[in-house]
């Protein structure tokens, strides 16, 4: 089963120097180490991602606010381009937030604003792994010390400059963090082809 790595980012023009430049590189990562690349298929960040895992022919979901393709781009003026499936929530941002979060194994975050700390929260909230480019500017630069404040921790939090290296890294805590489940499904898959009928 391929794991599913969400990008989440700010669609606007936030960001420090060389962020959309870095989130391809991010997203042609996740693609070469055989993921699939979830984003909430809007422009800017999750939009450059979307575009590099195209780049080396992987496939990328989106998740998207609108209900329909209509409305997707007529009301949120959003692409349709280098993604393989748009899910139309319905949910606008902050529903499809929540979505696009549970649906992925791991969450990688570049640059942002506020729906990028919202969908941190989220994925923080559910242990999920989550990746932080530093030096992308935005919202997440301010994690670190938003964490410190908040005086949870930062156990499933990791933090890297180099899109590749973080990849890899966001990557191997997911292989980590499901090996116990494996390890669990597997259990009972064993107690069921024993047990008497």
């Amino acid at each position: 089963m391929k794991y599913k790595i969400c990008v989440s980012g700010s669609a606007a023009n936030n960001c420090g120097p060389g962020a959309f430049k870095k989130s391809w590189e991010v997203g042609r990562e996740i693609a070469k180490q055989g993921a699939v690349l979830v984003t909430g298929a809007t422009i800017g960040i999750p939009e450059w991602a979307a575009r590099g895992a195209k780049s080396v022919k992987g496939f990328s979901i989106g998740l998207s606010p609108a209900g329909s393709m209509r409305e997707h781009i007529r009301k949120y003026h959003l692409p349709t381009s280098h993604m393989d499936i748009i899910v139309y929530t319905g949910f606008d941002y902050s529903g499809r937030n929540l979505l696009l979060t549970r649906s992925s194994d791991a969450v990688i975050e570049i640059c942002g604003r506020v729906g990028t700390l919202n969908e941190f929260t989220i994925a923080f909230e559910d242990r999920k792994p989550i990746g932080v480019l530093l030096g992308t500017g935005g919202a997440v630069e301010e994690i670190p010390h938003i964490l410190k404040v908040a005086k949870r921790g930062s156990k499933n939090v990791i933090y890297d400059t180099d899109p590749i290296r973080l990849v890899k890294k966001v990557i191997k805590a997911v292989k980590e963090q499901n090996r116990s489940i494996e390890k669990q499904e597997l259990n009972v898959r064993n107690r069921r082809n024993t047990s008497p009928e």
